[in-house]
């Protein structure tokens, strides 16, 4: 990396202003030509700069750095244990400020990443902001990167229009690079996701083809398995169900082989969805149970098969076997700290508990209220024309006619912005 930008960058990171870090070596103007490398400044004048921000020109250890640096990009692009990638990018942090390494940028673009697997979505939007001055100075390799990783932070606010804008022109940097089939195949199947996420079914579709056709070559058999539970979802949605269940039976399969049971239940949940939507209640619940009731699964996957529960049981008007649901939904959040990140959960399961209660004052409140504006501004349709149908019927049976019009009104409003989408 050109000592310039370098130097610039460190500044930025210690909030430092050219006023402060040129004072008494240069003036703050020839500092900005430094940066900016509109000039070449002596040996001299780099050393006191450097001195003042705290780094050394020793490039004797950047070949440990790259290595270590590449290590740690690794962690972020596959599944890694949180704790080793924390400990590994303490590690790298203090080496990379205190010596001068072609690696920082690439290392500082890859905070972003860092910051969203650790759901600190606040630190990678102040990382994204730190870097967007420079961002003018990147070469493609780090172009492709940054925006990645600027749709890695837009899908997790739930943007994925931005998202799919950020993917694209990432996508368009693969001409100039050459990057491996895996890495190709990470943003084609990341694109797919996107898809999926606006209703591209199709488009979906063919990247997930595209990504599926690279893993399977390097015998990567949960990357497999993840392109064929998205076809599963796609051709669920245009009513191929057979193709469906063929695509979630084989991601079920190298989920076995992998003896990863993230996928496995991941694939009975969807396969769950499939049967509920072609009305087998019976098939539905079983693959909900299974999900359920096993216990390495993670909290969110389990959650989400307990909502699935709750509303089939009481759509065949299994009214004990719902609150049975509902009791230990609500059991398994009390016992979570960060309720924030479930909150979809809580509402469905609260919203069902009011009404097996009788409880319609509540009940209203909580949908009305919280629950159709949260769903209207996360734009999941999908849960918003269910509930405004729940608070159509709701009010129908009450007799307020006027109120029931209403959500019936929402609801088929929403449906034709889903199919249109």
């Amino acid at each position: 990396m050109e000592i310039g930008p370098y130097i610039k960058l460190h500044r930025i990171k210690q909030e430092m202003t050219q006023a402060e870090l040129a004072e008494g070596i240069v003036s703050f103007a020839y500092l900005s030509k430094i940066e900016n490398q509109k000039t070449e400044a002596s040996s001299n004048v780099i050393s006191l700069l450097c001195t003042r921000l705290g780094i050394q020109l020793n490039n004797e250890t950047d070949e440990t750095i790259r290595e270590k640096c590449q290590q740690w990009y690794e962690m972020l692009f596959e599944v890694n244990d949180k704790e080793e990638i924390i400990k590994t990018y303490k590690e790298l942090n203090s080496l990379m400020y205190e010596h001068h390494s072609d690696s920082l940028i690439m290392f500082e673009i890859h905070k972003i990443r860092y910051f969203l697997i650790l759901g600190e979505y606040e630190k990678a939007l102040t990382q994204i902001n730190r870097l967007a001055d420079m961002s003018g100075t990147f070469d493609s390799l780090h172009q492709f990167y940054w925006y990645k990783f600027k749709g890695n932070y837009s899908t997790a606010k739930t943007e994925f229009n931005q998202a799919m804008r950020m993917y694209k022109i990432a996508e368009e940097k693969l001409n100039q690079l050459e990057l491996s089939e895996e890495k190709i195949a990470d943003l084609q199947y990341t694109i797919a996701v996107t898809h999926s996420k606006l209703h591209n079914t199709l488009e979906a579709i063919e990247y997930s083809d595209k990504a599926i056709d690279i893993f399977r070559k390097q015998y990567n058999f949960i990357r497999c398995a993840q392109c064929h539970i998205l076809l599963g979802i796609s051709y669920r949605r245009i009513r191929m169900y057979d193709k469906s269940i063929k695509n979630h039976n084989l991601a079920k399969h190298l989920g076995e082989l992998s003896k990863n049971r993230q996928i496995i239940q991941l694939t009975n949940q969807n396969l769950g969805y499939l049967h509920s939507t072609k009305g087998d209640r019976k098939q539905a619940i079983h693959y909900y149970v299974e999900v359920l009731n096993d216990p390495e699964v993670e909290l969110n996957a389990r959650l989400t098969a307990v909502t699935s529960l709750i509303k089939e049981y009481y759509s065949i008007y299994d009214f004990d076997k719902t609150k049975e649901m509902v009791d230990r939904g609500i059991e398994m959040l009390d016992n979570i700290k960060n309720k924030e990140a479930f909150r979809i959960h809580y509402y469905v399961i609260n919203s069902y508990n009011y009404v097996i209660n009788q409880d319609n004052e509540n009940f209203e409140m909580l949908v009305i209220n919280e629950f159709i504006p949260y769903l209207q501004k996360h734009k999941d349709f999908a849960n918003l024309v269910d509930y405004a149908k729940m608070l159509g019927r709701h009010f129908e049976k009450l007799n307020k006619y006027k109120d029931s019009v209403k959500y019936y009104k929402l609801a088929n409003v929403t449906y034709e912005e889903l199919i249109n989408l």
